[in-house]
């Protein structure tokens, strides 16, 4: 059964200036939300909650305040800077908050009087704001879902006919990362110290990495959990996603391979994880719904997806050196994903664990099959081996002062944008710990 609603309406249009730009990545179809502050504003720089719309953000939290807005009935959900509260309140209330935002926003819909100077007063220009972590991480898992990246990988460090564990083709792999170094795009990562042993070494050494990585991920926000021991299907799982946000989970390459055997990544992913600011609701991807890959082996029935649960979306990274311009390295589609995030939350679940509003998933780097769609330095450059050219020289792996962007977006009758999320790293620390 279909779910699109007036909501999604293409020739829907906003009073608000910008709003219906061809470019903008934030029409009143998207509605995206995120948490912000504003500079100069007399209240102190408090962190509040509201929606994108064309070039300006809605504040939410005041709509709040003076009761134009109250999905949490006498219970305030905008006032605490972040979307947990919202979140928990489940999909009917998100769905019902979409619809009324957008009826505030309609030009054709558009309130009068006093609402609409409520309305107005709230909006804030977009270049006027800072961004914030737009919820409370509770919790983070990364997952290795890209069928594309995994065998690149696996060819890299075994073998290519060897290169998928025999698991994988059958389990959604992943590992429990940090959720308290996740943050907000624009946010500047440090080159991570770590132990590091080459193939020739006799013993590791100490040092700052070498071979400094980005990955291009998407990122399920979870908005409603599960009970402790009661695990969810796919169906369930995918309405308990609240939304999506772009995901670069940094990673140290170096310290990595002497690390991950025999229990994965530990270091070398603990330092940053990057996600844009913005979360694109699940509601507002609806029209872009896509099946996951043909299944190369059946998969357990918990696993299986009555509907498509994947989504159509174009993905982009740019790398720009310090002092110069950026340079496109890959383009790629979320939609090539071999396991959905709704998969990788029921199984997730499926022991019993409990999950809570604002836990992280990262689908794991997003690589589709030609050279140019990989998601990854270690896959462009195929572990050092190919420098690939970028303004003003070559990269193997991420230098002090690059920033890496990350940029996606849906496209159709009208642009879903997720904006753009980015970080630039700065040199390791001085000095290593005794």
């Amino acid at each position: 059964m279909s779910r699109l609603d007036e909501t999604h309406d293409p020739a829907r249009r906003s009073w608000v200036e910008g709003a219906n730009d061809a470019s903008t990545d934030f029409p009143i179809q998207n509605l995206p939300y995120g948490a912000f502050s504003r500079d100069g504003s007399g209240d102190g720089g408090a962190v509040r909650i509201g929606v994108a719309i064309g070039s300006q953000v809605l504040d939410l939290t005041t709509l709040e305040e003076q009761g134009v807005l109250r999905p949490g009935g006498d219970e305030a959900v905008f006032a605490d800077g972040t979307l947990n509260a919202f979140m928990a309140l489940g999909a009917a209330t998100w769905r019902q908050t979409r619809h009324r935002i957008a009826d505030l926003l309609d030009a054709a819909n558009a309130p009068t009087g006093d609402e609409r100077a409520q309305v107005s007063r709230a909006l804030v220009p977009m270049k006027a704001v800072r961004m914030h972590m737009p919820v409370f991480v509770r919790g983070y898992t990364d997952f290795y879902a890209s069928r594309e990246h995994a065998t690149n990988v696996g060819t890299m460090f075994r073998d290519p006919d060897n290169a998928l564990m025999p698991n994988w083709l059958h389990i959604p792999i992943g590992y429990n990362g940090r959720a308290s170094t996740v943050v907000v795009s624009g946010t500047d990562i440090r080159r991570p110290l770590g132990q590091l042993k080459g193939p020739q070494d006799d013993a590791p050494r100490l040092g700052a990495s070498a071979k400094l990585d980005m990955e291009l991920e998407l990122g399920a926000i979870v908005g409603t959990g599960n009970p402790m021991g009661q695990p969810l299907g796919t169906a369930q799982a995918y309405d308990n996603i609240f939304g999506y946000v772009l995901l670069n989970d940094w990673s140290a390459r170096d310290i990595q391979v002497w690390e991950y055997q025999p229990l994965g990544p530990f270091q070398s992913k603990a330092f940053g994880t990057s996600i844009s600011p913005w979360i694109v609701t699940r509601d507002a991807l609806e029209p872009y719904r896509a099946p996951t890959p043909e299944r190369v082996k059946p998969l357990l029935p918990y696993l299986e997806e009555e509907t498509p649960n994947n989504f159509d979306i174009r993905l982009e990274v740019d790398l720009a050196p310090q002092g110069q311009a950026a340079t496109t390295i890959s383009r790629t589609n979320y939609k090539y994903m071999y396991y959905s995030a709704a998969q990788q939350l029921a199984h997730h679940t499926l022991s019993g664990c409990a999950m809570e509003p604002g836990d992280l998933l990262g689908s794991g780097t997003i690589s589709g099959v030609a050279k140019d769609s990989f998601g990854s330095l270690l896959e462009l450059t195929w572990n050092g081996r190919d420098p690939l050219p970028v303004e003003g020289g070559t990269r193997t792996f991420l230098e002090d002062g690059d920033t890496v962007t990350l940029r996606g977006w849906c496209e159709g009758d009208v642009r879903i944008g997720f904006g753009a999320c980015s970080g630039t790293i700065l040199p390791a620390p001085d000095g290593v710990p005794a």
